[in-house]
C-alpha cells in the first residue's frame, strides 16, 4: 500500500512563531498547520512559521525497559582511559564540535540565533550612539547580509594577537570590545563575552566582511572560521563618507543539516521588538527573490518606543487607561517601562529586555516589577478605602490580571545565563526596578483616582473568580493524582506508565475515537474523544473555565495541574500530546480552541516540545489493489498526472476520520514510522498573544478587518465550501 507524502500545507495556524521537529521518514514537509481559510496567511504567517527538514528523523516509537537494559548489557566495555583520550581543541574548533553550548541547536532556531548574534551588534552601535540605520538582506542563495552605519570594526594590527583587530574579533574566541571597564568600546551593550562574531564565522561556509572606516574600504574572506584571503584595503573616493561594517555569511551546511533556509517572518519578528526597544534606530528587511516581483521589503521604525509597543499589542483590546511609561536612569542602570490594564483580558502579558536581549525566562527586573506591582496597587487600595477588608489582600496573579507591560533595562555589566542570554540575574537591577517603579505608579495613580478604581475593580474581580472557582481548583488538584478512578470516562489510557514514552491523542467526537481507538497500538498510544468544541477561554474567566467538563475532562487526562502554579513537566501524564482533527473548518477551529486553551493555561508545554499536531489524509486513490493517501489538493492532482490517461481509478474525500477503518487511521497518521507529526514550541510570545488575542478574543472588527486586508490573498480553490 502506497504512502504518499503531504507537500507543504498553503496556510499557517495561529500561535506564535513556532518551529517544528519533522517525523515525516521520506521527505521534508514544511511546518504551515492548515487553517482551512487562506486569508489567515498574511498575520498568522508571522506568528507560525515552520522550516523544512532535510533528513527528518523518524520520532522514536514504544520501548519497553527491558530492550532498553539488553541494549545496555550488550554494549561493549570501553578502552582504556588515559591522556591519549583527553583532547585540546585549539581555535575555533570548540564552537564546530559543540554548536549547540554557543547557539542552542543546530535547527532552525540556532541558524537563526546566528542573524541575531550579528544584528545584536549592529544595535549594539546604535545604542552607543554610532549607528542609526541597520540593512538586513536575505539573499536569494541562502545568505544574509547586514550592514551598519557604526564606527566600523577596527582594523589595525592588535598589539596581542599580532593580527588584525578585524581578524582577531573573527577568529579568536572571547575577542571583543564589550567587556566592560575603561578600555571597553561600549558603556553598555548585549554582546558580553567576545563569541558572536566568531562563532557566526566558524558555522559559516564562507564569510565575507566589509568595513569602511577613516575614508578606507576594507575587505577579507573566510571559510569556517579561517581567512582566505588577506585582508585587502583600499581608498574612497574623497565625496564619500561611507563608515560601518557589512557582514555576509552562508550557513555551513555541514552543521546545519535540517534546513538552511532563513524564514522572513521570524527575522523580522525579532527586528520588530529590536525597533521598539531603539527608538531612534531604523532597520530595513529585505528578502530577495529569482523572481523581483516577489520580493520582500519592509521598514521598521517606532519613534514612540516603548509606548508603540505596548499599543501595538493592545491593538484589539479594550484598555483601562492610557499607556503609563517612564524612563529612569539609577546607580548606572537605566529603566524604560511601559504598561496598561485592559478590561477584556483574563491574562498577562509581560515582555522583559536586558541591553535589548529577550529574557525569555525572565530575570531580577521582572522579579522586581511584580513585587513592586503586587505592593503599590495593595498600598493604594487599602489606602483609598477600595480594599475594605484587612484581611484580604490581592495576589500577584489577580493585580497583572489584563495587564501588558514591557521592561527594558540597560546594564552596564549584566549577568546572563549562557550564550543565549535567556535570565538576567543582576540583584542590584531588582531593586532599582521596584524602587522607580512604586514612585511612578504612585504618582500616577494618586493624580489619576478614576484609574486606579478600574484596575483595583478589575482585580477584585479576578480574585472573587478565583475564589469562586476554588472547589473546581481544589477538585482537579486532588484528582491529579494518577489513579484510574480520577480519570475521564472517556479517556481510552495506555500500558506504558513511563510519560516519556507515552503520547496521546486528542480527538474530535465519539467516532473518531472509535476509530482511533482500535487503529492504535495500546501499549504506549492513549485516546482522549472530545465532545464537540471545547470553550474559549480568550473570552472566559478562571471560574468558567474550571466548571466547563471538557476543559475538566482535559485537566486531568494530561495532569496538566492548576492554572498559575509552576509547571512541572514530571507531573505530566504524556510528553507528547498529539492533536488530531479533521481536515475540514471544523477540525481547524477545533485545532484552534484547545491550542488556545494550552497557550493560555500552560504555556510551558509549547516551550517544553509537548504539544504536537497529527495530519491526516484527506483523500484515498484506489486503482486496481493499490491505494494512495493524499493530504491536500496539491498531492491528488501530482498523483493523478502519473497515471495513464485511460486508467480506471477511484477517489474517496474523507469527510473525517471516523470515516477512515482503523487500519487506515494506524497506517497514514498514527504509525510512529509513517505518520507525518509537527511540533509547535513558543518563539516569539508577543506575536502569540497578539494572533491570540486578535483571533480568539471578543473583538469582531479587529477580526473582519483582519479579514479584509488579507481578502487579496485567498486562493479561491483551498476555500473547503
Amino acid at each position: 500500500m502506497a504512502l504518499l507524502k503531504p507537500h507543504p500545507l498553503p496556510v499557517r495556524l495561529i500561535a506564535t512563531r513556532f518551529f517544528y521537529s519533522s517525523s515525516l521518514k521520506s521527505r521534508p514537509c514544511n511546518l504551515s498547520l492548515s487553517l482551512s481559510r487562506p486569508f489567515f496567511k498574511s498575520r498568522l504567517g508571522r506568528a507560525l512559521s515552520g522550516f523544512p527538514s532535510k533528513n527528518p528523523g523518524v520520532l522514536r516509537a514504544f520501548m519497553s525497559s527491558s530492550t532498553a537494559t539488553e541494549a545496555f548489557q550488550e554494549k561493549p566495555s570501553s578502552t582504556a582511559y588515559n591522556s591519549d583520550q583527553i583532547q585540546v581543541l585549539e581555535g575555533l574548533d570548540p564552537v564546530r564540535k559543540r554548536p549547540g553550548m554557543y547557539i542552542g541547536s543546530t535547527g532552525p532556531r540556532g541558524l537563526h540565533h546566528l542573524v541575531y548574534e550579528i544584528l545584536d551588534n549592529a544595535v549594539d552601535e546604535a545604542q552607543a550612539g554610532y549607528a542609526s540605520k541597520i540593512d538586513v538582506v536575505l539573499c536569494a542563495d541562502n545568505s544574509v547580509s547586514i550592514t551598519d552605519n557604526g564606527r566600523g570594526i577596527p582594523t589595525d594590527l592588535h598589539p596581542s594577537t599580532k593580527k588584525s583587530s578585524l581578524e582577531t574579533v573573527l577568529t579568536v574566541l572571547h575577542a571583543g570590545g564589550k567587556f566592560g571597564g575603561s578600555s571597553s568600546g561600549y558603556s553598555v551593550s548585549g554582546g558580553l563575552h567576545g563569541v558572536g562574531l566568531s562563532v557566526v564565522n566558524a558555522l559559516s561556509e564562507a564569510l565575507d566582511v566589509t568595513v569602511w572606516r577613516d575614508g578606507k574600504e576594507y575587505q577579507q574572506n573566510y571559510s569556517r572560521g579561517k581567512p582566505v584571503t588577506s585582508l585587502i584595503c583600499k581608498k574612497l573616493p574623497a565625496a564619500s563618507s561611507a563608515q560601518g561594517t557589512c557582514i555576509k555569511f552562508w550557513p555551513d551546511r555541514e552543521v546545519f543539516t535540517t534546513t538552511v533556509v532563513f524564514d522572513y517572518n521570524t527575522i523580522a519578528g525579532r527586528i520588530r521588538e529590536l525597533a521598539f526597544l531603539n527608538p531612534e534606530l531604523t532597520i530595513a528587511l529585505t528578502k530577495e527573490d529569482a523572481d523581483p516581483k516577489k520580493t520582500q521589503y519592509n521598514e521598521y521604525c517606532y519613534a514612540g518606543g516603548l509606548v508603540e509597543y505596548v499599543r501595538w499589542l493592545n491593538t484589539d483590546k479594550k484598555p483601562l487607561h492610557d499607556v503609563l511609561a517612564f524612563n529612569k536612569e539609577m546607580d548606572g542602570v537605566t529603566i524604560d517601562i511601559a504598561l496598561q490594564w485592559c478590561a477584556d483580558a483574563y491574562t498577562d502579558t509581560m515582555l522583559g529586555y536586558a541591553n535589548s536581549i529577550r529574557t525569555v525566562d525572565g530575570g531580577t527586573h521582572i522579579d522586581g516589577m511584580k513585587a513592586s506591582l503586587t505592593r503599590t496597587l495593595n498600598n493604594l487600595g487599602k489606602k483609598s478605602k477600595i480594599i475594605k477588608e484587612k484581611d484580604i489582600s490581592l495576589s500577584g496573579e489577580h493585580v497583572r490580571e489584563g495587564l501588558t507591560c514591557v521592561i527594558s533595562v540597560k546594564v552596564p555589566s549584566p549577568e546572563f545565563e549562557g550564550q543565549t542570554k535567556t535570565r538576567l540575574g543582576n540583584p542590584e537591577v531588582r531593586r532599582v526596578v521596584e524602587q522607580s517603579l512604586q514612585e511612578h505608579l504612585t504618582e500616577y495613580l494618586e493624580l489619576h483616582p478614576d484609574v486606579l478604581d478600574s484596575i483595583l475593580s478589575k482585580s477584585l474581580n479576578a480574585l472573587k473568580a478565583a475564589m469562586a472557582a476554588k472547589r473546581a481548583r481544589e477538585l482537579v488538584r486532588t484528582k491529579s493524582i494518577l489513579k484510574s478512578s480520577s480519570l475521564p470516562g472517556k479517556l481510552a489510557d495506555c500500558s506504558a506508565t513511563n510519560p516519556e514514552e507515552a503520547e496521546i491523542f486528542i480527538v474530535e467526537g465519539d467516532s473518531a475515537g472509535g476509530s482511533a481507538k482500535q487503529g492504535r497500538d495500546r501499549r504506549f498510544q492513549a485516546i482522549l474523544p472530545l465532545r464537540g468544541k471545547i470553550l474559549n477561554i480568550e473570552r472566559k474567566d478562571e471560574a468558567a473555565m474550571y466548571k466547563n467538563e471538557e476543559i475538566q475532562n482535559l485537566i486531568l487526562a494530561l495532569g496538566l495541574g492548576v492554572k498559575g502554579e509552576d509547571f512541572k513537566k514530571e507531573a505530566l501524564r504524556y510528553h507528547k500530546i498529539i492533536i488530531l482533527t479533521d481536515a475540514d473548518v471544523d477540525g481547524a477551529h477545533i485545532r484552534t480552541l484547545l491550542l488556545t486553551f494550552f497557550f493560555r493555561y500552560q504555556k510551558a508545554l509549547f516551550e517544553e516540545g509537548c504539544i504536537y499536531v497529527g495530519v491526516s489524509p484527506l483523500y484515498k486513490v484506489e486503482r486496481g489493489k493499490q491505494a494512495h493517501y493524499c493530504y491536500n489538493d496539491a498531492d491528488l492532482k501530482l498523483l493523478l498526472n502519473t497515471f495513464p490517461a485511460n486508467a480506471s481509478y477511484s477517489i474517496q474525500r474523507f469527510k473525517g476520520l471516523g470515516e477512515m477503518m482503523p487500519v487506515q487511521l494506524w497506517e497514514t497518521t498514527m504509525d510512529p514510522e509513517k505518520r507525518t507529526l509537527k511540533q509547535l514550541v513558543v518563539e516569539d510570545a508577543a506575536e502569540a498573544n497578539v494572533m491570540f488575542s486578535s483571533l480568539m478574543g471578543a473583538r469582531v472588527d479587529v477580526r473582519k478587518e483582519l479579514i479584509q486586508n488579507s481578502a487579496s490573498m485567498i486562493n479561491l480553490e483551498h476555500l473547503d465550501i
